[in-house]
């Protein structure tokens, strides 16, 4: 599936060629407990009702993965991003309007637990200044100490899309972050002829409007599919537990087991080998302070009222 409108759904046959699609209605009745029971990436089975070539969705293929997120004012409730992809890139400014790195931290765990590898790109390269790169290196050293890949672009003047490219080519993508840093902007740029619709920041909230207001699969001419999702304010964590999240840093994963009790939270216990590298810098404070931020989450305490460390 290459698209989901709500009421339609577009789907593009292994030769190319799309049909509109409705969803048998009892598909909707299969214990799924996301808002939306198909997302695109979807493999799915459907046969064409009548002469207008509008087909009926089946059956759902097996998904090899699947990114998900909080829906919106439904806290307990998931909402699948998208499913079956390679790779994930979020797409962050820190300049008009900043992107928070315990946005981005929340959306590096989200990957993390689905085992999906994820990129950051750190786009309007353009509004930079002295204070800004000064603050970019810092940011860069943090990530890729973290294990994650960093490009820096200006996708309206056009700098560095070759390094995106090289990227996605021959991957399924999934491409989000918050409205405004430029999603729809580096798609036009990296790829002419999409003519994706962009909009200018809000100087009042200095935050994005949103552009995309439905997920879409879009090809690339050099190879591979970009998964443009709506604008995210805010990346809620759902669908794992507590317990987990620090595994879902690379670099508390790596000494965690150093730790003197293996149940350690890395919050308040003696002996914690996650504490004492964020004494020595091994670890970022900032990475540690949004770990803690996670633990704090409103989530957890509305699912799992009985967790105590």
């Amino acid at each position: 599936m290459i698209k989901s409108t709500g009421s339609w759904l577009k789907v593009m046959t292994s030769d190319g060629e799309i049909f509109n699609c409705k969803l048998k209605g009892s598909f909707r009745i299969r214990g799924i407990k996301t808002t939306n029971p198909l997302a695109v990436g979807d493999r799915v089975t459907f046969d064409i009702l009548d002469e207008r070539n509008i087909g009926l969705i089946s059956d759902i293929q097996p998904r090899s993965n699947y990114i998900v997120r909080k829906a919106t004012k439904l806290s307990k409730v998931a909402h699948i991003l998208a499913a079956n992809i390679d790779q994930a890139a979020i797409v962050v400014t820190l300049a008009h309007p900043r992107t928070s790195t315990g946005f981005i931290d929340r959306f590096l765990v989200t990957t993390e637990a689905y085992h999906i590898p994820a990129t950051i790109i750190f786009n309007k390269l353009d509004l930079y200044n002295n204070k800004i790169f000064d603050r970019l290196k810092d940011m860069i050293g943090i990530y890729e100490n973290a294990g994650y890949k960093c490009v820096v672009v200006s996708a309206l003047k056009k700098e560095n899309l070759e390094a995106v490219k090289a990227i996605l080519k021959d991957k399924i993508t999934l491409l989000s972050g918050h409205s405004g840093v430029g999603k729809s902007e580096l798609i036009n740029a990296i790829q002419p002829g999409l003519y994706l619709r962009t909009r200018e920041i809000s100087e009042y909230h200095q935050k994005g409007l949103h552009t995309t207001t439905f997920a879409e699969m879009l090809p690339l001419s050099f190879g591979g599919y970009i998964i443009d999702t709506p604008g995210i304010k805010e990346f809620g964590l759902t669908d794992f537990n507590r317990k987990e999240i620090s595994e879902r840093f690379p670099e508390m994963r790596n000494l965690m087991h150093q730790c003197r009790f293996s149940n350690c939270t890395h919050v308040h216990e003696p002996g914690c080998a996650i504490k004492k590298a964020v004494e020595t810098g091994e670890i970022s404070f900032s990475r540690y302070e949004n770990y803690l931020g996670i633990l704090e989450d409103d989530y957890w305490k509305e699912t799992e009222s009985d967790y105590r460390y």
